[in-house]
């Protein structure tokens, strides 16, 4: 008499258990797809919205001077944007590429000539007396020497024009996520609106606004940790390549924020700063060692820098947001950096709300719990 009913809900069990894999499995299809159709964009997607977020309190302040109009607020942000980052990086790439190009031109015609070393070159320490040799067979029969690395300096020359080539494919993806940052931001409120739903979705209503939060202030913490950080490094490099009178100090400075600015050292540039103050005779000891320190300290001020600045505005430590920034940057670039930043930064503030909400620390810490010790 048991059996029956035993069977019929064990029936109805298994159809509802297979309605639920069959609606499980056609959404995990349907997000697959979805993922599939958008990850030709899923990068320039994520830099739009990395730009809007860290740009829509300055485009706020914009749209209240014209009246609250944000589309027009947008369109002049994006237009500055364009003309006081994306024009100068397109000229200086553009004269960086025609240099690269002239310059292996010249190797392959020959037409490259090499000044003589310094006697002075043949007495610095450990390399001294090789790079001595190795210049002045470079000055002496440059064609020799470029047969003989040149196996070497075909592959160099691919790799310098592969970098140029990628580094103009880097600034349209950059031009294309920042047109699309200034339409994000044109319909803010309504995208803030939405992001809130959706965190409050996952994260219930009283957290999901505090993460939405945390993930907005992480995102303008590392780009200010980051474009901040380049900006002032670029200014201490271009004073003291002023002071030390190295030719096209500005035009090196505005090499070094987009080096900064990519997380690639500024010491690419000071080094051969340093070199050029060491060989061109025009320094005595005592101007070249001041100079070549002065360098150094500016070409690392971004150690001092990013630790600074990096977590300002956020309730998680700073070592905190730097750890996610660098392991982040170490796994996807500078993409990463921001997504590693904010998701150990989100990591952090779950945790700790999970040790907050001990059930047990309230009685443990009740006076009346606790004996005295005499």
């Amino acid at each position: 008499m048991h059996d029956e009913p035993d069977t019929a809900l064990e029936q109805r069990l298994a159809s509802r258990l297979l309605d639920v894999l069959i609606r499980a499995g056609l959404i995990l299809a349907m997000v697959m797809l979805s993922l599939q159709v958008l990850s030709p964009f899923l990068t320039l997607m994520v830099w739009a919205l990395i730009l809007a977020i860290s740009l829509y309190p300055l485009h706020q302040s914009i749209a209240t001077r014209m009246g609250g109009r944000q589309g027009l607020a947008s369109s002049v942000l994006v237009l500055l944007g364009i003309l006081l980052i994306v024009a100068p990086t397109s000229v200086l790439m553009s004269s960086l590429g025609d240099s690269v190009h002239r310059l292996i031109e010249d190797v392959q015609n020959n037409t490259l000539q090499i000044p003589a070393p310094r006697d002075g070159v043949a007495e610095w320490p450990i390399v001294g007396k090789k790079l001595h040799a190795f210049w002045a067979q470079a000055h002496a029969d440059l064609p020799a020497l470029v047969q003989s690395l040149q196996p070497k300096i075909g592959d160099l020359a691919k790799s310098a024009l592969g970098f140029v080539a990628s580094i103009g494919g880097g600034l349209l993806q950059f031009l294309a996520a920042f047109i699309l940052a200034g339409i994000i931001m044109a319909f803010g409120e309504a995208g803030e609106r939405g992001s809130g739903a959706i965190f409050a979705r996952v994260a219930g209503s009283s957290r999901g606004a505090e993460i939405a939060r945390l993930s907005a202030a992480t995102i303008r913490a590392v780009a200010q940790g980051v474009i901040g950080v380049a900006f002032i490094q670029a200014i201490i490099v271009g004073l003291c390549l002023l002071l030390a009178g190295v030719p096209w100090a500005a035009v090196l400075a505005v090499i070094v924020l987009v080096l900064a600015i990519a997380q690639l050292p500024a010491l690419l540039v000071t080094l051969p700063a340093i070199v050029y103050i060491w060989t061109s005779g025009n320094y005595g000891n005592v101007e070249a060692i001041t100079y070549t320190a002065l360098l150094v300290v500016s070409g690392t001020v971004d150690n001092v820098l990013k630790p600074l600045m990096l977590g300002r505005g956020v309730d998680a430590p700073m070592p905190v947001i730097l750890l996610g920034a660098l392991g982040g940057m170490a796994n996807a670039g500078i993409l990463g950096m921001f997504v590693g930043a904010t998701l150990l930064a989100l990591g952090y503030q779950i945790f700790m709300g999970w040790v907050d909400a001990d059930p047990d620390a309230g009685r443990s810490g009740q006076a009346g719990d606790i004996p005295s010790i005499r």
